[in-house]
């Protein structure tokens, strides 16, 4: 085994402190453009500039993994670096490759298994990064209150999760890179929405209306990307007494009309789509129709 020597180690703390600032300058530059002021100590925390797994790197770490059972056996849920995911995946062909959906979840944090295990059911594997692994990962809404925008540089962490996670994702052998979906929920939906990349064969935005202040408004998808859009119609979160200009649904802004969908559920006051049969059924025959 290779000995790291001093000078190693001081080049990859190096490295990571310089990854970490440039993963810092879109909430630097967001704040300096009218998001709510935060103290500087905060954001700059030492601990993230000095240990050696960054912040961006613990949401994948502690990313919740879930895969299909075998021979009907319930889903395999743990992190990647579980005994009892390496067990599972020991198990499959060397040429055995899992359909695969990243997941990100709300902005109240990942919640229950019901929806990965659906999809799960359904023969794809589910990654979900944990955004609040970070160290430093404020709240951009309150549920309490049920609305958001609160810390608006949030949504900065969640595309660069998304890239990381990809990147991570990137030479893990079970992982069919032609069938790869980005679904997010709400927080997680407006992340979806606005990630730019091409590395995604269709997309779910789901608890979103894309509509919003300029900064969280419309679609990034590239044109020729599927999507699908689901939404309550009386979601409480976009309602005019909470929010303004938040009404709608992401019809608006297809690029590929012809195979997307927006999918607008009446009735309920819920701000939880996947609640809904019809939800889950037609995220389903979409993933599948891809």
């Amino acid at each position: 085994m290779r000995k790291r020597t001093a000078r190693h180690t001081r080049t990859g703390a190096w490295r990571n402190v310089a990854r970490d600032l440039l993963l810092l300058l879109p909430a630097l530059f967001l704040t300096a453009c009218g998001a709510e002021m935060l103290n500087r100590s905060e954001l700059l925390n030492p601990s993230v500039l000095t240990e050696d797994d960054s912040d961006i790197a613990r949401t994948f770490d502690q990313a919740t993994i879930v895969l299909p059972g075998q021979r009907g056996q319930p889903p395999v849920i743990g992190k990647l670096s579980s005994k009892l995911i390496h067990g599972h995946l020991s198990k499959l062909t060397a040429t055995w490759r899992y359909p695969t959906i990243l997941y990100m979840h709300g902005c109240t944090g990942q919640g229950g298994m019901d929806t990965l295990q659906a999809f799960a059911k359904a023969g794809f594997a589910v990654i979900a990064p944990n955004s609040f692994a970070r160290r430093y990962r404020p709240m951009q809404c309150s549920p309490s209150k049920q609305t958001g925008g609160q810390n608006i540089f949030v949504f900065d962490f969640r595309l660069v999760e998304i890239s990381y996670a990809l990147q991570r994702m990137a030479p893990l052998s079970w992982i069919d890179k032609d069938r790869l979906f980005l679904v997010g929920t709400s927080e997680g939906g407006v992340a979806a929405a606005l990630y730019r990349g091409e590395e995604f064969r269709a997309r779910i935005i789901a608890q979103w209306t894309c509509h919003g202040a300029p900064f969280i408004r419309g679609l990034a998808a590239p044109e020729g990307e599927a999507i699908l859009a689901i939404v309550r119609s009386n979601d409480p979160w976009y309602q005019p007494n909470r929010t303004e200009g938040q009404l709608g649904d992401c019809s608006a802004f297809f690029r590929t009309q012809e195979r997307s969908r927006s999918l607008v559920i009446d009735g309920g006051t819920a701000h939880d789509v996947w609640g809904h049969s019809g939800a889950m059924r037609a995220a389903l025959d979409f993933l599948r129709g891809q």
